[in-house]
């Protein structure tokens, strides 16, 4: 059975009071900053193609909206099961949530690696998994090498998602925000996905993790069966 490495966790102290309207708010935008990209490469594909004097770069029209369209979906059916919404049901298959993580990594620099040993896992679980994924993958805008492993033990899923390459960044706010910190002064859109993990873990009765090396980051996590 493959062992979760076990990290540092940050401790944030006490746990401050937040507006649900403005967190909503904030996750909203941050969900909109994610799909306006590929949207308007669309659009921007679409006027090339209505371009009479573009004619000669219909085919990369074509190719930049069929790109862009690929990564739109692949972003919408994510959010949708990364943030809880996809379904009634409370257990997703974990070959599912690999379908799903590899979509966005597809469209992303650092490679995908997963290794998830229980067959099926709860919402919070599955949630917390894909989140801290594209998290840790977000944090290696040079390219490396992330790897998923959720193995269940003692009535609990234990969750670790390491990161591996140059140039690691982790923001302050979203390693913060992992913990339950507040973003401070900086933008929310970053931390907003932090804590809304840390929040659903939180609420399942688990705790997450961060730890952070010159050329690793990893990000765990443990909720109850």
């Amino acid at each position: 059975m493959t062992e979760t490495p076990t990290v540092t966790a940050v401790e944030p102290g006490p746990s401050p009071e937040f507006d649900p309207v403005d967190l909503a708010a904030q996750l909203a935008a941050r969900l909109c900053h994610d799909f306006i990209s590929p949207a308007s490469a669309i659009v921007s594909g679409l006027d090339l193609l209505d371009d009479p004097s573009a004619q000669d770069m219909r085919e990369d029209a074509m190719a930049l909206i069929a790109q862009s369209a690929r990564k739109l979906a692949s972003l919408l059916s994510f959010c949708r099961a990364a943030f809880g919404s996809a379904s009634t049901t409370e257990v997703f298959d974990s070959r599912e949530l690999e379908a799903l993580a590899s979509g966005v990594f597809a469209h992303m620099k650092p490679s995908l690696a997963w290794q998830v040993t229980p067959a099926a896992l709860s919402k919070p679980a599955a949630c917390a998994t894909l989140n801290l994924a594209q998290i840790v993958g977000s944090a290696l805008p040079a390219g490396g090498a992330v790897t998923v492993r959720v193995v269940e033990a003692a009535e609990r899923f234990a969750i670790s998602v390491e990161g591996l390459g140059t140039r690691i960044r982790l923001k302050p706010e979203v390693a913060g925000g992992l913990v339950g910190a507040p973003k401070g002064d900086a933008m929310g859109g970053a931390w907003i996905q932090a804590f809304y993990v840390h929040s659903l873990v939180k609420q399942a009765g688990g705790q997450v993790a961060v730890d952070i090396k010159d050329d690793s980051l990893t990000l765990a996590a443990w909720v109850p069966v």
